[in-house]
């Protein structure tokens, strides 16, 4: 029996849907609430995906600005600019889009992103504030895998979920998030020894760990939960997982595609925080604000 495949898109629609829904709302208040996304890099395959956002956004009602800083800025530039957009009153959310130029710290540059506008909870304050359960914005791919399981009706609570992968934007965050839903959590690395010690018992494994084909079916037992969060681009310009679907798909009960499956999602979340910080900070602005 194959693998039921948990596709993003419908939900990816729906939370765009909710975002709209919400982005009209924000501006019969007076407010088009503002995504700015910084980029600082010749990448095509990021430049690509920096264009999606745009028509994403503007589909739904929602301003995006793209700062292209070029793949030369210094971090003198980039910092000052993330520092600009975070005092701007006219820009609700803001994406420091990754790859950096070289010799620019990915991890000091964040810290320059106003926790109230980082709508990818990146800033290291963001992830602090999960940690303990305060307001945030959790990283959007760590939410999407979330809302995916949420939204096929897959339980968490008790059951044992193995993260493969430790990156302050996906791993850890995630971890934090399942904690929350009273999973039993395993966090695993390149230090972690052979996976499927781990992963043979696990009811939900989520792989994000940026290698092509790392989980196979031996890795896996029968009627288990696959989360593929990786997104590998292959010489022929094709987009591949982590997980090496063909070998998976006849032994777990169901296994999210690549593309169109965490990635969909991801996007949508991203629009949907910008509503939702942008309405946090009207009602700042405008106290006792209804909505």
């Amino acid at each position: 029996m194959s693998a039921v495949l948990l596709s993003g898109k419908q939900l990816a629609k729906t939370i765009k849907q909710k975002a709209q829904h919400e982005a009209r709302d924000l501006e019969a208040d007076g407010l088009r609430p503002t995504l700015a996304v910084v980029v600082a890099t010749d990448d095509g395959s990021t430049h690509w995906y920096v264009r999606s956002i745009e028509g994403t956004a503007e589909s739904a009602g929602i301003s995006c600005r793209i700062v292209d800083l070029g793949p030369d800025a210094t971090g003198q530039v980039l910092a000052l600019v993330l520092k600009d957009l975070s005092e701007d009153s006219s820009v609700n959310g803001i994406i420091l889009q990754t790859p950096l130029p070289p010799g620019v710290g990915t991890d000091e540059m964040v810290g320059h992103i106003a926790p109230e506008k980082d709508v990818d909870g990146v800033n290291p304050l963001s992830l602090g504030r999960l940690a303990v359960g305060q307001p945030s914005f959790a990283p959007a791919t760590a939410r999407a895998v979330i809302e995916i399981l949420d939204h096929f009706h897959i339980p968490l609570a008790g059951r044992n979920v193995v993260v493969i992968g430790r990156s302050a934007v996906v791993g850890k965050p995630l971890s934090l998030l399942l904690l929350e839903r009273d999973a039993a959590v395993t966090v695993c690395h390149s230090r972690s020894g052979p996976l499927e010690k781990y992963t043979k018992t696990a009811d939900v494994v989520v792989v994000a760990a940026g290698r092509t084909g790392l989980l196979n079916g031996g890795h896996v037992s029968s009627g288990a939960i696959v989360i593929d969060v990786g997104t590998n681009v292959l010489p022929d310009g094709s987009l591949v997982g982590d997980v090496d679907a063909g070998s998976v798909r006849g032994i777990a009960a169901a296994l999210t595609p690549v593309p169109g499956g965490v990635g969909s999602v991801t996007t949508s979340l991203l629009l949907l925080h910008t509503t939702e910080a942008a309405r946090e900070q009207l009602r700042a602005l405008v106290p006792g604000l209804a909505g």
